[in-house]
Order: structure tokens, then C-alpha cells, then sequence
């Protein structure tokens, strides 16, 4: 499955939104066969597998203008990449711990002409004088750790109808990571596979926690 999924599952998109998704193919061939940012036996499926999967967090909230979202892990650059493409007029930071992901992120951040979007090479705990409305994620930790890095770094100004907080693409099953964050926190679990009928989200789930 191709570019026209997201075309299928996102019928408002852009000329230009829909010319940014089905770069991403080429770019992302192209830059796996140099620096693995991707499994190689997954790069077939990066439609499925990673910008539809990013794409989950749209079926939930609608990013504002002016927004700042944190990409937290973003590996390859997902899934602040997608988002990016969806919402140009919402200002995204991707960051990941490993140097060479993120050398990849801002050559297709380039050549997709992102200008909302920016990636750098460091660490979410020495994050310091910066504040965003939402932490996304995507399998980066367990949702203990991530409050634990990410709650310092979510604005109080509240722009939208979802307050303010952590969106984490996770897998299923999470009653005991669920259970480690003690019961304190607001935290509602959406199952992908209710807006995406495909066999890889029979087992995906998007996570909100509310700041």
C-alpha cells in the first residue's frame, strides 16, 4: 500500500500536503540504503507502518496554528514528520538521542520544504527553557518514564479543546504499565485499529495523558 492511503484516510489534504506525502517514499528509500532510520524489511510498508501510524494522532486532535508540539525519540522523524506535513501552520521540535537519525531527519525535512519543522541531536532531560502543548511519541518508553521526562515541558496556556499533554503511540495490553503510573493521572486509550481497518493496528493503541 502506497501514498494512496493517506489520500484515502486524509480526502482534505493539499496539493502540496498530498506532493510532500509521496516524497517521502523516495527520500526514505534513499536515505535507508545509507543510514538504517527504518528496518529494511520495513521500508516496503512505510505508508502502513509509519506515516499512517503517525497520522493516528490527527484522528484525535486537530493542532492550532501557533502550536508547539515536541516530537520526544523521533527517530527517523516519526511521528513529527507526518504531523508536520498535516499542520504547516503548527511549529514542531523533533528530538532524538542518536546523531545519525537525526542528520537524516533534517535532509528530508529539507527536501520536503518543512519550515515548521526542525530536528536536533540531544537528550529530552537536558531539554531547558522551552515549553510545548503536546509531547508526541511513538514506542520510545513506558508511560512512567516518559511523564517523568515530559510533564516539565508542557505549557500551561491551554490553546485547545484536548488539554494540554502526552500523545504516545503505543502497542496493546498496557494494564500494567497503565497500573505503574499509580492511578494520579488522567489517561484515555484509543485502539488504531477503530480508524484504521489494516492488520498492523490490530495491536496499536494511541495514549493520551492529560497534563
Amino acid at each position: 500500500m502506497g501514498v494512496e492511503l493517506i489520500y484515502e484516510h486524509f480526502p482534505e489534504l493539499s496539493e502540496k500536503q498530498r506532493e510532500q506525502f509521496a516524497k517521502m517514499d523516495e527520500l526514505y528509500r534513499h536515505w535507508n540504503a545509507q543510514i538504517n532510520v527504518i528496518s529494511r524489511k520495513d521500508i516496503d510498508n512505510l505508508y502502513v507502518n509509519h506515516v499512517l501510524h503517525s497520522l493516528a494522532i490527527v484522528k484525535l486532535i486537530k493542532f492550532v496554528p501557533g502550536a508547539r508540539i515536541l516530537d520526544l525519540g523521533t527517530g527517523g522523524g516519526f511521528p513529527g514528520i507526518p504531523l508536520a506535513i498535516m499542520f504547516p501552520e503548527t511549529y514542531f521540535e523533533l528530538v532524538d538521542s542518536r546523531n545519525k537519525k537525526i542528520i537524516v531527519c533534517n535532509e528530508v525535512i529539507a527536501a520536503l520544504g518543512l519550515e515548521n519543522c526542525k530536528a536536533r541531536h540531544g537528550r529530552v532531560e537536558e531539554t531547558k527553557g522551552k515549553k510545548f502543548d503536546f509531547i508526541v511519541t511513538r514506542a520510545v518508553a513506558k508511560m512512567a518514564k516518559l511523564t517523568q521526562w515530559s510533564l516539565k515541558l508542557i505549557a500551561k496556556n491551554q490553546q485547545h479543546a484536548l488539554p494540554n499533554g502526552i500523545l504516545a503511540l503505543k502497542g496493546r495490553n498496557l494494564e500494567e504499565e497503565m497500573a505503574e503510573l499509580g492511578g494520579q493521572d488522567y489517561v484515555e486509550e484509543y485502539p488504531l485499529h477503530d480508524w484504521f481497518p489494516y492488520d498492523f493496528f490490530k495491536e496499536k493503541a494511541l495514549v493520551y495523558l492529560q497534563y
